[in-house]
């Protein structure tokens, strides 16, 4: 992908991100799991005749949402009907971004409650192609967790069905890319990432760039940032990215040089943020996962966000500041002798010490990590990575108006609730929903799981900012039960939060001034 000149029409952005229309669709709770996951109808306006003999709920709901958010509805029912011609234009370059967190789930759950599923990429990649004309390109490019195994991650997806159908029938190539620089692959039970474990990757074939949001950044003036922890043991690397007036983030060049952004996240809950959806989603644009800030070491009464005061016990917060002075001081030189050093001294742990100091409760202990809602860290990594993507050019460099389009449709066929968001319960919701505005999106979502978008830290900072969302101008289409439920949650679809968020982002009334000791009942612990 050549970085080239872009022509900005910023008042067609304007009125694009200004739109807070918003589509919804319910039907039947499972995928088409049958590549290159064809639609089961043959709609007017599809190109071929090649269907599924099994129906494929996916590729309905798409097209429906697509349908409800009045896109050509002139030519609706016809085979000359082009959702998402205006959004894209012949010649752009469309980059898809799914959810693609992990290749596996860690408790043999549902991998489809974490990641999303390939049906939905399909029929969006239909109907990019249709905008298109065939003269453009479509990528399809993430930045997964470091533990994930890519190629494992295609075989399960199957996503090169979806490039060989698109190759075969149109002659039309689609890339995908890893835009990770390394991974760590797992051997022999080995859930840690020694850096002997590490391997490099191509990344993004275009390069990175690293943008400053500096004062621009929800981080800016906050004290206690040397004791910030980002997505890697070298803490190091992440505070030099975010001191004083540099708050940097590290993006990939092929998301930043596409002309339209297609959001295509799940459903689900998050331990650090209460939801994923497409602003938490954003992460999988960062090439260098280690410039995101996830938590603030220590308690708040400590300047920290770490864990809440008067949750875990004193044999608790021993474990837990040992181990995090053992990644300061061992994993993160990221060198042999030291991996070596933290082995034995992790055998000594698991064989000697764990047995005497065992966690008084387990369930207390997945708080750690600023897995609670009283996390004041990541909520600001959401904002300035909304802040990029809505503001950043091609080359980088932030603007003041609005740089390409961005389209969400989210998938929660199959959501993902309670230890979510990697380790989820299936939800089996049979729902989509899609809008023009990615926030305008996301909240419409969280009030359909059934949680209360007033206390997510960084929704009330965007609506406060330029972001375009005028909450009375939010109108629902599609099912019937969803239009009213930014007013009521009756018709939710009540997923449960993560527990360091339960008992708090469900109840609709707001809490303030809350004590450390009462941000997370005990009594729910």
């Amino acid at each position: 992908m050549k970085s080239r000149n872009h022509y900005i029409d910023e008042e067609l952005l304007n009125k694009y991100f200004s739109n807070m229309d918003v589509a919804t669709w319910r039907g039947k709770p499972f995928y088409l799991n049958i590549p290159p996951f064809n639609p089961s109808f043959v709609y007017p306006e599809y190109k071929l005749t090649t269907i599924s003999e099994i129906e494929n709920p996916a590729y309905e709901g798409v097209r429906s949402c697509l349908f409800n958010l009045n896109l050509d509805k002139n030519n609706y029912g016809t085979p000359n009907w082009n959702p998402l011609r205006g959004i894209i234009n012949k010649g752009n370059t469309v980059l898809i971004k799914p959810n693609f967190v992990v290749d596996k789930h860690a408790r043999n759950g549902n991998i489809f409650s974490i990641i999303t599923h390939p049906s939905m990429i399909r029929a969006i990649v239909d109907y990019c192609y249709y905008a298109l004309d065939g003269q453009g390109k479509i990528v399809i490019a993430d930045s997964p967790q470091m533990d994930c195994d890519f190629n494992n991650l295609l075989n399960i997806t199957n996503l090169f069905s979806i490039q060989d159908f698109f190759k075969t029938n149109f002659n039309f190539d689609i890339e995908i890319i890893d835009l990770r620089d390394f991974w760590f692959k797992e051997e022999n039970g080995n859930k840690i990432a020694y850096s002997s474990n590490r391997i490099k990757l191509k990344g993004d074939p275009v390069g990175s760039s690293v943008i400053n949001l500096g004062r621009k950044s929800a981080f800016e003036g906050l004290p206690n940032l040397k004791k910030i922890y980002g997505a890697d043991y070298d803490r190091t690397e992440t505070i030099s990215h975010h001191h004083d007036d540099i708050q940097e983030y590290v993006l990939s060049n092929s998301v930043l040089q596409a002309d339209v952004l297609i959001s295509i996240p799940k459903l689900k809950v998050h331990k650090k943020v209460g939801v994923t959806l497409n602003s938490k989603g954003f992460v999988g644009t960062i090439t260098n996962k280690n410039c995101l800030i996830h938590y603030t070491i220590g308690t708040p009464k400590q300047g920290g966000d770490q864990y809440p005061a008067g949750i875990l016990s004193y044999k608790d917060k021993l474990l837990v500041n040992s181990n995090n002075k053992l990644y300061d001081l061992l994993l993160a030189k990221n060198s042999h002798f030291h991996q070596k050093l933290y082995s034995y001294l992790l055998f000594v742990y698991r064989s000697i010490i764990k047995p005497i100091l065992r966690s008084s409760d387990k369930e207390k202990s997945i708080i750690d990590a600023g897995n609670w809602h009283g996390n004041d860290s990541a909520w600001r990594m959401v904002v300035d990575l909304s802040q990029i993507l809505f503001y950043s050019d091609h080359h980088g460099r932030l603007q003041t108006t609005p740089q390409r389009k961005i389209f969400s449709i989210i998938d929660g066929i199959v959501g993902g609730e309670k230890d979510g968001p990697l380790l989820p319960d299936e939800k089996l919701s049979g729902t989509i929903i899609a809008g023009f505005n990615p926030i305008a999106t996301d909240i419409v979502s969280a009030a359909i799981m059934g949680l209360n978008y007033k206390k997510l830290k960084w929704v009330n900072h965007l609506l406060d900012s330029e972001f375009f969302v005028d909450l009375s101008k939010i109108q629902i289409f599609g099912e019937e039960h969803f239009r009213s439920i930014l007013s009521s949650p009756v018709n939710s679809l009540q997923f449960t939060p993560h527990i360091g968020w339960q008992n708090y982002l469900e109840k609709f009334e707001i809490i303030d001034n809350a004590s450390d000791n009462s941000l997370i009942p005990k009594n729910n612990l």
